[in-house]
């Protein structure tokens, strides 16, 4: 397929080498699979009503409540800077959802459109570019992550986590972009493997650690220095920061700034890449 709006048909001894130019990367035609991921979600939605509207109630009780009733009488608001370990760790369960919702939409569902119901290959053959069935898988996780989180943000100003309107809304826009920064990446690592074993690795050395030692439940700075550099590496910690100077009303704008520069050039780096693993993929 020659033609710049299909898939490349790269010769065999180059895709290891191939490079999208700029007309590769830019998505033109994602609304046209609007239809599609619509008539997916209406299928698919009642079994993501645990994961979105009840998980986030669950976190919250056990973990705000349950948790920082505990740590509240024991260690007192000072050994937090003066606010409740609810308050601390409401915006970390916000980022934390965010990165898993992206996750879990990034891994099984994109295999299963390349492997099992080779739906890509199917868009493929129409005159959808590589970067339209990217945006469309992409817009569809941000779509996912958009509906949990607000529903995760109504939850925390029901247990009077959020004094803030404007500083939680601004805080799921934020996550929005840490879900981005996760989906692409992921997608980018998916298309690269062969089987679904592999997402066993994922979840336990990737996304388990991330989760634990993200912030969102003690400052790392309670960690040996070595992991707390590793944790401040990754983009959940960056997106946990940053939630949390909006809905505490506590913003640093330079600090903001590169926490938001770390996301956005995480999200086009993973962008760059999923574009890559599709092409080569799609092509095979």
């Amino acid at each position: 397929m020659a033609d710049s709006t299909r898939v490349r048909r790269m010769p065999q001894r180059g895709r290891s080498a191939y490079r999208p130019g700029l007309g590769d990367l830019t998505p033109r035609m994602v609304p046209r699979l609007g239809a599609y991921w619509v008539t997916v979600y209406r299928r698919t939605w009642k079994g993501s009503v645990i994961t979105s509207f009840l998980m986030p109630f669950l976190y919250l009780t056990a973990m705000g409540v349950g948790l920082g009733g505990f740590v509240d009488d024991n260690a007192g608001p000072q050994a937090l800077d003066g606010i409740s370990y609810l308050a601390f760790i409401a915006p970390g369960l916000l980022a934390v959802t965010a990165m898993q919702t992206a996750v879990f939409e990034t891994t099984y569902p994109v295999m299963g459109a390349f492997k099992w119901h080779r739906v890509y290959f199917s868009m493929a053959a129409t005159p959808l570019r590589v970067a339209d069935i990217v945006g469309g898988q992409l817009a569809f996780a941000v779509f996912r992550i958009l509906l949990t989180c607000t529903v995760f943000l109504g939850v925390l100003a029901a247990y009077g986590a959020l004094d803030n309107v404007v500083g939680g809304i601004g805080a799921v826009l934020v996550v929005v972009l840490l879900g981005a920064a996760y989906a692409a990446p992921m997608m980018a690592i998916t298309s690269r493997m062969k089987s679904e074993s592999g997402f066993a690795l994922v979840f336990r050395l990737g996304l388990l650690p991330m989760f634990l030692f993200s912030g969102a439940f003690f400052p790392i700075s309670q960690l040996p220095d070595a992991i707390a550099w590793l944790a401040m590496a990754t983009p959940i910690w960056h997106g946990v920061e940053l939630t949390r100077m909006l809905t505490l009303g506590s913003v640093d704008g330079v600090a903001a700034l590169g926490h938001l520069s770390y996301l956005v050039v995480v999200l086009l780096v993973g962008w760059y890449f999923a574009i890559t693993g599709f092409t080569r993929r799609l092509s095979q």
